[in-house]
């Protein structure tokens, strides 16, 4: 008896796992049948099957179109059977797919984040005048808000011209500008107005009037 024990990695691989072993064999044994009726009754026989195997698939769009292609996926694509849809092919299933497009990413300055990029590139196509100025000027002071976000410390206005310079491909031009940008302490006040420190102070306070009513 135990001679005739048969291991696992000694069995033919299953190409969907989730069928099990014996619907396996089920459609090997339907690709040797000789005529095309006696394949077809088998293969619907088999789709009933994997229905009752796989009810959480009754809800999904397309459920007998997904069964069928899983059949000839598991037969290897060698069941000559009839489908009542297209018969999926071993070429489209090996077939790569496309590459995604993700945000481009400039490393050297990651703190601006990707947005600033699509920000700057919109700007770039708009006509000179007071709007695009408005909106350039707009992109530099958020660009110096994230960069004092990342130093905590200061920056000069000289640097995020620089950076708008080169992000922009030599587009827009702010050296030699004579506005300014918005003072660090001002974009600083502005970000902690609303931050923890304000909560905090507010907290301490309601619990002291908290403690004095007791």
């Amino acid at each position: 008896m135990i001679d005739n024990l048969e291991y696992n990695t000694e069995r033919e691989h299953l190409i969907i796992p989730e069928y099990g072993r014996h619907l396996q064999k089920m459609i090997n044994h339907a690709k040797t049948r000789e005529t095309k009726e006696e394949r077809n009754k088998l293969a619907k026989a088999i789709i009933s099957v994997m229905g009752n195997l796989q009810p959480h698939l009754r809800d999904v769009p397309d459920f007998q179109h997904k069964l069928w292609d899983q059949l000839f996926i598991m037969s290897d694509f060698e069941l000559d059977a009839d489908s009542p849809y297209e018969k999926p092919s071993k070429e489209e299933l090996a077939a790569r797919p496309k590459s995604l497009d993700y945000p481009q990413n400039h490393p050297k300055y990651r703190f601006y984040g990707n947005n600033i990029k699509t920000m700057i590139d919109v700007a770039c196509t708009w006509e000179d005048g007071e709007m695009k100025e408005a909106l350039v000027y707009t992109i530099a002071n958020h660009m110096k808000k994230c960069y004092l976000n990342w130093n905590k410390d200061t920056v000069e206005d000289r640097a995020i011209f620089d950076h708008l310079f080169e992000l922009s491909n030599g587009k827009i031009n702010l050296k030699n500008g004579d506005e300014d940008l918005t003072d660090a302490s001002d974009l600083m006040r502005a970000k902690s107005k609303y931050g923890k420190k304000g909560n905090s102070k507010k907290s301490k306070k309601k619990y002291s009037n908290n403690r004095k009513r007791y």
